[in-house]
């Protein structure tokens, strides 16, 4: 059941990044169209188009950690003997977790709390800044998940993401 759930999330992470990449294209064309054919830019294109990649870079490296995509240490592990590949997947996860932890969850917290109890608004569109910055603790959650799972998978035999590519 647990394995179905996380299924889930990745599936519908997944989908979030395209929904969010298509959203980045209309608003990115529609701020060309407007320019050349209306004569002046959209006032708010830019502003969504910014928010937009910052939402689809975070959520984008959160799938790609979870492919194994990500930059990492895959080359030197190959190079290990395979007997020490589980362990050393491990501490690479837990390496991974303690900053998504510390630093994209708590801090990108911090960020969203301050920023929302701040009542700062982005300019175009008058939305509260903070909900932009969610993106953060959102993307760190994720590879939290992600990591817990990698190292199940060391833990169990498997070849975790850190092997995956070797």
């Amino acid at each position: 059941m647990l394995a179905r759930l996380v299924s889930g999330l990745k599936r519908g992470l997944e989908v979030a990044v395209m929904v969010v990449m298509a959203l980045l294209v209309l608003d990115v064309l529609w701020g060309v169209v407007s320019r050349f054919l209306l004569g002046e830019q959209a006032r708010f294109t830019e502003e969504v188009a910014t928010y937009l990649l910052i939402w689809v870079s975070l959520l984008g490296a959160s799938v790609a950690f979870e492919a194994g995509e990500h930059l990492g240490v895959d080359y030197f592990v190959g190079l290990l003997e395979r007997s020490t590949r589980p362990l050393v997947s491990v501490l690479i996860n837990l390496t991974v977790a303690f900053f998504a932890g510390m630093v994209m969850v708590y801090g990108g917290y911090v960020l969203v709390s301050r920023t929302l109890a701040s009542n700062q608004l982005s300019p175009a569109m008058e939305i509260p800044v903070g909900y932009v910055y969610l993106a953060v603790p959102i993307s760190g959650l994720f590879i939290l998940l992600f990591c817990a799972e990698n190292i199940v998978v060391a833990v169990a035999g498997g070849n975790g993401a850190a092997e995956a590519q070797s």
